[in-house]
């Protein structure tokens, strides 16, 4: 009883206002109703547009960086082969000299590759044989630079780098969608306005579609957008 007294107070208390009657104020909301619609309609229509771009945005970066990655994993095979070839080549010329064979030695050296040359001469340079601080051998001196291998990294990076734009754009599509759900409430709650003549029940519905619409739209102006 309290309930319906509170009401019906109401209901009077609005038609009293602005020199509209119940049946006035009724339209004005089934009006506001329909602007609410209308926004509500355009909100989500853009809300779920974004969320697809930002989905198709993932999908691009995630291709990208596994492509990286493979293009990365295959320097790195080159960059292993590069060392093998570098390390048999050094081998054999350390045991042409322990075995006083220069000609055999000269044969090994003139086919080391060119990025193990600077290597080894600053190793030569440190004269190994006679100081016990020198390296051990070319491979452990920062001379000893791969391209093969400092390609490898860089596309590693590069595909860390694709890969955590692919997740910011997951998390921006999924804040997208979300906001469509909010927004397709604001439909539903406005859509249900005609359904309910007593102007309480819909003015509690328009006043909960309003809010939701202002949340929605709030959350859209602060989104990236693509």
């Amino acid at each position: 009883m309290q309930n319906q007294r509170s009401k019906r107070e109401m209901a009077e208390r609005l038609e009293g206002r602005f020199g509209l009657t119940t049946e006035q104020w009724l339209k004005v909301i089934e009006t506001f109703s329909a602007v609410l619609l209308s926004l509500a309609a355009l909100g989500t229509s853009w809300s779920g547009y974004q969320a697809g771009r930002w989905n198709g945005q993932m999908a691009t970066r995630f291709n990208q960086a596994g492509a990286l990655r493979v293009e990365s994993v295959r320097n790195s095979g080159v960059a292993s082969r590069n060392v093998q070839i570098d390390v048999q080549l050094f081998t054999g010329w350390l045991g042409a000299v322990a075995a006083n064979n220069q000609a055999l030695a000269d044969f090994y050296r003139m086919r080391f590759r060119p990025e193990f040359v600077p290597a080894f001469e600053a190793w030569l340079a440190s004269r190994p044989l006679e100081h016990r601080q020198a390296a051990s051998s070319p491979f452990e001196l920062p001379e000893y630079q791969l391209a093969a291998q400092e390609e490898a990294n860089r596309l590693e990076r590069e595909a860390s780098a694709m890969f955590e734009e692919g997740i910011t754009a997951n998390q921006i599509g999924d804040r997208y969608v979300l906001n469509t759900v909010i927004l397709a409430l604001v439909l539903f709650f406005s859509g249900m306005v005609s359904n309910f003549k007593i102007l309480f029940v819909r003015i509690t519905l328009i006043a909960i579609a309003l809010g939701l619409l202002v949340y929605g739209v709030s959350r859209l102006l602060v989104y990236p957008m693509l």
